[in-house]
């Protein structure tokens, strides 16, 4: 499960770099740069464009559905499975750059919220895939995150995690030439985490 991550990145050369060309295509109005990502934010993701290059584009966290909760995450153990994400793992998969995510460890009836990440990491990524939603005759592009069994460490505060992929397997996540589950498997295990308010 994730329900919601963080930017805090501002002394990342390549997310200021991602910044700077979504500015110069036109950033859309209201697209969250910093701070805590919450579903149906806007946000900055990197896929690969026609060309098949990898670019920033703004996307909405969520699949939407019309008097629905928006869907935020795919199991990636069966995503390729589900008429729904089918067509995002096979050919529309996109990178969301993150410095942590939260998840809440329910103690009795209270919840403790945690801010989690791979071990030393600055920016990381986030495997998520897309599609296209027709809103009022407009397209645009939505992302879930993939999930995974949560790595040991951490599976006390919950049992699932998204998926993290290391950095020599970023742009091969992108390729749709490569098999999805041949990627996520390569997905980072050294996660730390401490208490978030």
């Amino acid at each position: 499960m994730c329900g919601r991550y963080y930017i805090g990145l501002d002394s990342e050369e390549e997310w200021l770099a991602i910044l700077e060309a979504l500015n110069r295509k036109g950033a859309p109005e209201g697209m969250k740069t910093s701070g805590e990502i919450f579903p149906s934010d806007i946000v900055p993701v990197l896929a690969n464009n026609r060309q098949g290059e990898r670019r920033p584009f703004a996307m909405r966290w969520g699949y939407s559905f019309p008097g629905g909760r928006p869907v935020i995450n795919a199991r990636a153990e069966t995503a390729e499975t589900k008429p729904l994400f089918r067509d995002g793992m096979r050919q529309r998969r996109c990178l969301v750059p993150a410095s942590h995510y939260f998840e809440w460890e329910r103690c009795g009836e209270a919840r403790r919220k945690y801010a989690l990440r791979p071990a030393h990491a600055g920016m990381f990524y986030l495997a998520g895939i897309y599609h296209w939603e027709n809103h009022s005759g407009a397209l645009y592009p939505t992302f879930a995150l993939l999930t995974r069994q949560a790595a040991p460490e951490i599976a006390f505060i919950h049992e699932r995690m998204p998926v993290i992929l290391p950095r020599e397997r970023v742009r091969d996540w992108l390729c749709p030439q490569n098999a999805a589950q041949d990627v996520l498997q390569s997905a980072r295990n050294d996660m730390e985490y401490h208490p978030a308010r």
